[in-house]
């Protein structure tokens, strides 16, 4: 399913969450205004380590961030995988990987930096490596 945030457009697999098309649009729209910081779609998440760490992405509050390293110590893994499994994530946005930072950088995102930076900055998080 196409979506757009912030003027991006994105594809996300609605497959995936039990909601209309609709349903999902307006809870991202309600994002987008500043009405909603949290999605209350049901996610089916893949039964593995992606997963997991879709899971933990999940637990993340809006305005917050967590590194690899920690998302990897809570699920008793390493950086290198959990950023590979934020990678897999087929939900982004609603499944906000773009929480999911280096210890003193953004690093990558599906969607670009520049979209990941957005969103934390929609959300009012600190940047890391950048002053609060």
């Amino acid at each position: 399913m196409q979506i757009s945030i912030f003027g991006r457009d994105r594809e996300i697999a609605a497959s995936r969450i039990d909601a209309e098309p609709e349903a999902i649009r307006e809870q991202l729209r309600e994002y987008e205004t500043g009405e909603r910081t949290a999605f209350d779609l049901e996610i089916e998440y893949p039964d593995d380590f992606t997963g997991r760490v879709m899971q933990a992405m999940t637990e993340i509050p809006a305005g917050e961030t967590r590194t690899y390293g920690d998302i990897a110590r809570e699920l008793e893994s390493a950086p290198i995988a959990v950023g590979q499994a934020c990678g897999r994530n087929q939900i982004p946005i609603i499944v906000p990987c773009h929480r999911i930072v280096g210890v003193d950088s953004l690093t990558g995102y599906g969607g670009g930096l520049d979209l990941k930076r957005e969103l934390l900055e929609h959300e009012g998080a600190v940047i890391p490596g950048e002053s609060a």
